[in-house]
């Protein structure tokens, strides 16, 4: 009997393009590639079935139906593992074909991950075949044949340009906490811990690197496993959603912004801010045990005890590195801790050292001072996030720049010396050195002057408001639309971008759009908040001929996945959990994520008017040449 059941499910599936057009066929496939490592691409499909349809897994099934199957292949590729489901899937007992068989409702995600083995950019070929059922019946097997483009060895991938920005970043604030009043003092004790050490030099020397492995440890094991356990739990999805949240949300921007002048405040003498004694104290009293027990404490001193002055600094690390990957918070703070570590283990080898470091002095409460107007500078940032983030208009461009300007005009006074603050001593002369700083200091100013009247200042773009949102342009005679002015504007509509350039905020408008005037779709997935792309809108898109195509040649969409505008019941998307997405960001994120498979900004893609991928992701990559030849398609 299940014999001649299985005849008769071939005959119908035989028969069934005879009495179903092609166009019922109820699955529709996106495919896309993401870096997932060095010369190592994540290729991705998402295939999208109609209600009540499944299709099913990767596993064989002799005799049964027809497994799907996911081939990716290409010149130069090699395929790391096998192809896997990281979707949903349902196993059962089939009674029709006497098996167990693993069936997949929508949205079905199916990834490989290949390894580039050449430079340059890498057309790899995307097979797949499936049988779509329901339960009355089954369509004829199908199959899809498509190409994506990986960017190849040797060249700067996705969030790379990004990420080594990141990292030097991290390396010269590690470098310069050397320097700081709460950090400084400790240098005599980690000296005098080592001094008192006996044993073998070889010992010592264990001891010492151990001490900077300790300092490394204490401040990247917590935000990994923070970061480790929200994906486990909740997958990319939800670790994605914490990071917009960090990084976007009006809470953590505000309460960063609060404690960025709480420190300022307190490196201008106004109060001091400690750790609670006995945390210290407790730290103190245990480094003072033999062995790597004695190491590790005394790591855990310094790190305490520095708080003060590494705390602001270790939040901009990561609160920047968020809009990245999933590895950019822990590489960056790794980045950092090595680099704040490694003049204590080079003292802790070399104790002698010491006699050719300059004491401690009235110098150090200036470094104190100096960094009081860089986090002045730096705290606005996260205030200006949140202002374009929820259009309060509170820090337009004009602001955000007279601001910086007064800050570091008044830093070059006090550098001069025609400023003293509480705990300063009498600048009688200034040395070279410090003359260097005020040259510099006052040529800053003056070239953001200009920015008053409109001036680009792209070395500044990634922290600027954008230039829309300025009231006065020279030689415009009269405010600029703002580009993320009226919350209703980020509904789907047209909002401006910079340059002139207008795009459609959503998706399926840019759709409509691209098809009437038969253009492909430019999809921008950017944020208010994203520093990379107001960099790449500055110094990429101003470009003439990078601008002259996408005015001309495409419809644009702009995706901003940091928007809190709520949008009407009948635009909220539910997601994978069950759980209605009401706001503009939280959808674009989806779409994002599911859409594109990609979770970070900036990122690019070309569109055909149907709504399938030419080419992308491209994502932070200033090569102006590289970006045409995307934008052509090449």
């Amino acid at each position: 009997m299940k014999a001649e059941a299985r005849k008769t499910l071939i005959i119908l599936a035989a028969l069934l393009p005879l009495v179903l057009p092609a166009a019922a066929q109820p699955v529709s496939w996106t495919v896309s590639a993401s870096k997932a490592g060095k010369n190592v691409y994540e290729i991705k499909a998402v295939g999208e079935l109609k209600d009540g349809w499944h299709i099913y897994d990767l596993q064989e099934y002799p005799g049964g139906p027809n497994c799907t199957v996911f081939e990716i292949g290409g010149d130069n590729l090699e395929p790391e593992g096998s192809p896997r489901i990281t979707s949903a899937t349902k196993r059962g007992f089939d009674d029709i074909f006497g098996m167990e068989i693993g069936t997949c409702d929508s949205p079905v995600t199916i990834v490989q991950n290949v390894r580039v083995l050449k430079d340059g950019p890498c057309d790899v070929d995307v097979h797949l075949e499936w049988q779509a059922c329901n339960d009355g019946s089954c369509m004829p097997p199908q199959d899809y044949d498509t190409v994506v483009q990986v960017e190849g060895r040797g060249i700067a991938s996705e969030g790379a340009g990004s990420l080594w920005s990141l990292i030097i970043e991290a390396v010269l604030w590690g470098l310069l906490m050397l320097l700081t009043p709460c950090v400084f003092p400790m240098v005599p004790m980690t000296v005098s811990f080592f001094l008192k050490q006996s044993g073998t030099p070889a010992a010592g020397r264990f001891k010492a690197l151990m001490y900077g492995v300790f300092i490394v440890l204490l401040y990247t094991v917590p935000i990994s496993l923070i970061i480790g356990i929200t994906w486990i739990f909740g997958g990319s999805t939800v670790t994605a959603d914490i990071f917009n949240w960090l990084s976007t949300h009006w809470l953590p921007n505000i309460i960063f912004f609060l404690i960025f002048m709480v420190f300022a405040a307190s490196f201008f003498g106004a109060f001091e801010i400690v750790l609670p004694s006995k945390w210290t104290n407790s730290a103190d009293r245990n480094s003072d045990r033999g062995g790597l027990g004695g190491v590790f404490f005394l790591a855990l001193t310094l790190v305490l005890v520095s708080f003060s002055c590494t705390g602001p600094i270790v939040g901009t690390v990561l609160i920047k590195s968020t809009q990245g990957e999933f590895w950019t918070p822990m590489v960056t703070m790794l980045a950092f801790s090595v680099a704040f570590a490694l003049p204590f283990a080079l003292l802790a080898f070399f104790p002698s050292v010491l006699k050719k470091l300059p004491k401690s002095g009235g110098w150090l409460n200036s470094v104190k001072v100096v960094l009081g107007f860089v986090e002045i500078a730096l705290g606005l940032k996260f205030l200006s996030v949140a202002d374009q983030t929820y259009h309060w208009h509170l820090l337009d461009r004009e602001v955000y720049l007279a601001i910086w300007i007064v800050c570091f005009t008044l830093l070059g006074f006090y550098l001069l010396g025609k400023i003293r603050f509480k705990y300063d001593s009498p600048v009688e002369h200034i040395g070279v050195g410090r003359l260097a700083l005020v040259i510099i200091d006052f040529a800053f100013v003056v070239y953001m002057i200009p920015g008053m009247w409109g001036a680009p200042l792209k070395a500044l773009s990634g922290y600027l408001p954008p230039l829309e949102t300025q009231d006065f342009v020279l030689g415009q005679g009269g405010p600029q639309a703002p580009v993320q002015a009226a919350p209703e504007a980020q509904l789907p509509g047209i909002v401006d971008m910079p340059h002139g350039l207008s795009a459609y905020t959503g998706l399926e408008e840019g759709l409509e759009a691209a098809r009437a005037q038969g253009k492909n779709v430019f999809v921008d997935i950017t944020g208010h908040g994203c520093v990379n792309c107001r960099e790449m809108e500055a110094r990429v898109w101003s470009d003439p001929e990078v601008l002259r195509r996408l005015r001309d040649n495409f419809v644009m969409v702009a995706l901003f996945v940091d928007d809190k505008t709520r949008l009407p019941e009948d635009k909220w998307v539910t997601n994978d959990n069950g759980k209605a997405l009401k706001d503009v960001g939280r959808v674009n994120s989806y779409i994002a994520l599911k859409r594109f498979g990609v979770n970070s900004q900036p990122n690019y893609f070309i569109l055909d008017p149907e709504g399938n991928i030419i080419s992308g992701p491209r994502g932070y990559n200033l090569d102006i040449p590289g970006f045409t030849q995307f934008l052509d398609g090449n």
